[in-house]
């Protein structure tokens, strides 16, 4: 079963980016996996690939092409994706609206319930490479 999942005007512009950059062939999308963790609640890795891979199908919103997981299928489902930018940070933001805010203090002041946020730095094509053996 899909999820239902919103997906932003601001999140569709950034992950199309991430996409249409990545040098992929057309039909290519957004492998998003989300587990539980986090202070949040959630814990995210994302990648631009070619296709869905074996057990993960194919969810598209608002001309968005995400990849999932079972798990992430799961953990989406009522879930706001939406991009934010300000004067120090700019990533991706899941909004729960059934969860309350996180009292640990390493959350931000401000920071809407149930957010978490996908930095920018993190965005890879494909998996990340093996480590090499030390000699």
């Amino acid at each position: 079963m899909l999820p239902n999942v919103t997906i932003t005007p601001a999140a569709a512009k950034f992950i199309n980016r991430i996409v249409r950059f990545s040098g992929l062939a057309a039909g290519a999308g957004l492998r998003l996996s989300v587990a539980p963790g986090g202070c949040s609640g959630y814990s995210s890795e994302f990648s631009a690939e070619q296709a869905p891979q074996a057990g993960e199908q194919l969810l598209e919103v608002g001309g968005v092409r995400l990849f999932l997981g079972a798990e992430s299928r799961l953990m989406l489902n009522g879930i706001t994706i939406d991009f934010v930018e300000t004067a120090t940070q700019s990533g991706l933001t899941f909004t729960d609206p059934n969860k309350a805010a996180c009292a640990c203090s390493t959350a931000e002041a401000g920071a809407p319930s149930g957010v978490t946020k996908i930095e920018i730095g993190s965005i890879t094509r494909g998996r990340p490479a093996a480590p090499t053996p030390a000699a």
